[in-house]
């Protein structure tokens, strides 16, 4: 259990950063921890991120909503409340930033124009938004199982972390990809990103379907890498020989892809590689529907990786291709 005065102190800083970041201005946003298993910490309505004192920081009972204190908790409780009960996580920020709020009340998905906003973002989920506070948190809650951080249409981000830092970044490097996307704009008004242009092709869908994590449908994505062109192409390029493996958290099920400048040449039922992706059943699931982007979700920590992320990256064209089609086979 963390000491409440530390954890206190914690969200005080944090909503000063967010201030000072121009993350939050006047009343907006709000913060919370978790404190245990039942109870949690969240900001009193109508406070200042920028200015909170210790006595703005609400203790909630998880089970019940209920208030333990003289202020108010913050009118966004239930979607915090309803998320602690969902997830895992340890910190929740809410945050009104003014870069990402301008471009996603006027687009619709992020364009992606850095490795940086690839591999740490994502596909940041939008959603729509009909009222000041989050009413109808359950789109909310189906969005963080694929990107820990969301964007609220018109109101702001929603962002999900072990600790405050981590979701901090995530803040501070959507709303520098937004910047990145607006300067891009001023420059070529129609801004594309090549590296995504192999990636969208059109795919030949197997229409089969079978058990998640089956042999049967790990041999099923072997065969469609084995005849894609731009795998090939990209793998003899970069040299990619590897093995690398999938593992699925709580059983004995694992696969080792064995590539060869690109071609996969062996599939073992084993996890003994340099490079191991592990995760429980429901964050496979997202990833084979295509709603979380493998890298990404390594990234941010729903998915483990044995071995260094860094070395993965020289062949992070192939992978990506690798991983997109991942959703090209139906799981059942």
């Amino acid at each position: 259990m963390v000491e409440e005065k530390v954890l206190i102190e914690e969200i005080i800083q944090v909503g000063k950063r967010l201030y000072q970041a121009g993350l939050c201005v006047a009343k907006s946003g709000n913060l919370s921890a978790r404190l245990s298993e039942e109870e949690i910490l969240i900001t009193a309505t109508g406070t200042f991120l920028g200015d909170l004192k210790p006595d703005d920081i609400v203790k909630v009972k998880l089970s019940s909503n209920e208030v333990l204190g003289a202020k108010k908790p913050s009118s966004e409780l239930p979607l915090h409340s309803l998320i602690y009960k969902n997830f895992p996580a340890q910190t929740i920020i809410h945050c009104h930033p003014p870069l990402i709020n301008g471009y996603f009340a006027v687009c619709n998905s992020l364009k992606a124009l850095t490795f940086e906003t690839k591999f740490y973002l994502g596909e940041v989920p939008v959603i729509p938004q009909e009222t000041p506070t989050v009413t109808n948190p359950e789109p909310v809650i189906a969005a963080l199982k694929g990107n820990n951080q969301v964007v609220l249409k018109n109101h702001g981000t929603v962002t999900v972390a072990d600790k405050f830092s981590d979701g901090l970044s995530l803040i501070e490097a959507l709303e520098e990809a937004v910047r990145v996307a607006a300067v891009a704009r001023l420059f070529e008004k129609s801004v594309l990103d090549d590296l995504d242009v192999n990636l969208k092709d059109s795919l030949t869908r197997n229409e089969d379907s079978f058990p998640m994590f089956s042999r049967e449908h790990i041999q099923a994505i072997v065969d469609l890498v084995n005849k894609d062109e731009f795998i090939a192409q990209k793998g003899k390029e970069l040299d990619l020989t590897v093995s690398l493996a999938v593992k699925l958290d709580g059983t004995d099920k694992a696969y080792k892809f064995v590539f060869e400048k690109g071609r996969i040449i062996k599939l073992e039922n084993n996890s003994d590689a340099p490079f191991v992706i592990s995760a429980p059943a429901p964050v496979w699931e997202q990833v084979f529907l295509g709603k979380l982007d493998s890298f990404v979700a390594v990234t941010q920590g729903k998915m483990k990786l044995q071995g260094q992320l860094g070395q993965l990256s020289k062949w992070y064209v192939p992978f990506t291709r690798l991983f997109s089609l991942f959703k090209e086979v139906k799981i059942r």
